[in-house]
């Protein structure tokens, strides 16, 4: 449009001097965090990068809030080509890229800092790959923090802890399959209704990240949190595909750049807010433990994953790469 609107008012010659002007590419990009969230801090840092790293050939409108519609909607969108970009949960791409998948595993990765180095190593490209055959190339890679077990009773050190205890879930198999094989009761329901349920003993406990943990107040109702990392799910900075093959050698350097300079924020901006939420529940007289040991729970997956590799056999090679990953 601004290519066809300058040409007929300025004509050709004038045209040819603002060539670098009308090629610019106004790209649109999604995310559903609010604003102040480390993702949506970053995201605008990837904006602004993005404009500076191109030269201004590039520019980026970032949408907030999920102000364009859901993450399902949004990830076929930028799988399509209605959007360029998105920061997107993996979860959701899981059912669409076999290969985005294996990171809903539970005790897939023993803590954060190694599904890092699993994502910038032969593991992750193999993800990459995977979900850029979709559609959808990852940038870099987000931190989303760690999942870990809370409860009103007791410590969990142990599986041993877990068993006879009603334990919220998402409703996932995987996630079901994981406390079933613990020896817990799975307990799946909306994480609005998780407060009351913990209070009035529905059930015995939950699991989330720090920030969920303390903002939502579950940390009152329930006063153990055990630092079982059971389920690490990073987000990513997502680009179309086509979009990103498009651009030159170079500008695909610059933008990549741009993101994952983004990404070395929104780590920093994540650990931050941890630190914040666990403070504060400390504070209140949480009791906070590290499971010293996670193979056993590592080890009681066994079936979780031979449920998982029966529908998605090819996947094998890529679990197996992953856990042996130092």
């Amino acid at each position: 449009m601004f290519h066809t609107l300058t040409k007929s008012l300025v004509g050709a010659a004038a045209l040819a001097v603002l060539g670098c002007a009308a090629s610019a590419a106004e790209w649109r990009g999604w995310n559903i965090h609010v604003d102040g969230y480390p993702n949506t801090v970053a995201m605008d840092k990837f904006a602004e990068l993005l404009a500076d790293k191109t030269g201004g050939e590039i520019t980026l409108q970032m949408f907030h809030g999920g102000t364009l519609g859901s993450q399902p909607d949004a990830v076929e969108q930028v799988r399509l080509g209605g959007l360029e970009i998105g920061n997107f949960n993996l979860g959701p791409i899981g059912p669409i890229a076999a290969e985005a998948n294996v990171v809903s595993l539970p005790f897939i990765f023993k803590d954060v800092p190694h599904m890092f180095r699993v994502l910038d190593s032969e593991g992750g490209q193999a993800i990459a790959a995977g979900m850029a055959a979709k559609g959808l190339m990852p940038l870099a890679w987000y931190d989303a923090g760690a999942r870990s077990f809370y409860n009103g009773d007791k410590p969990i050190n142990t599986p041993a802890d877990v068993v006879g205890m009603k334990v919220r879930v998402m409703n996932n198999d995987l996630f079901t399959g994981m406390i079933a094989e613990l020896g817990g009761n799975p307990s799946p329901m909306a994480f609005a209704e998780v407060y009351q349920a913990l209070k009035t003993g529905v059930v015995d406990g939950a699991e989330n990240n720090w920030p969920s943990y303390e903002s939502t107040g579950h940390f009152e109702v329930a006063g153990y949190y055990s630092l079982s990392q059971h389920l690490i799910i990073p987000e990513c900075i997502c680009i179309n595909t086509d979009t990103f093959n498009a651009l030159s050698a170079d500008m695909q350097a610059a933008v990549t750049a741009a993101a994952q300079e983004s990404a070395l924020m929104q780590r920093d901006l994540w650990a931050a807010r941890e630190a914040v939420s666990r403070k504060a529940v400390e504070d209140a007289g949480v009791v906070v433990n590290e499971v010293a040991d996670k193979a056993p729970f590592q080890a009681a997956m066994g079936p979780v994953y031979e449920a998982y590799f029966e529908t998605n056999p090819g996947l094998r090679s890529l679990v197996e790469l992953i856990q042996a990953t130092d």
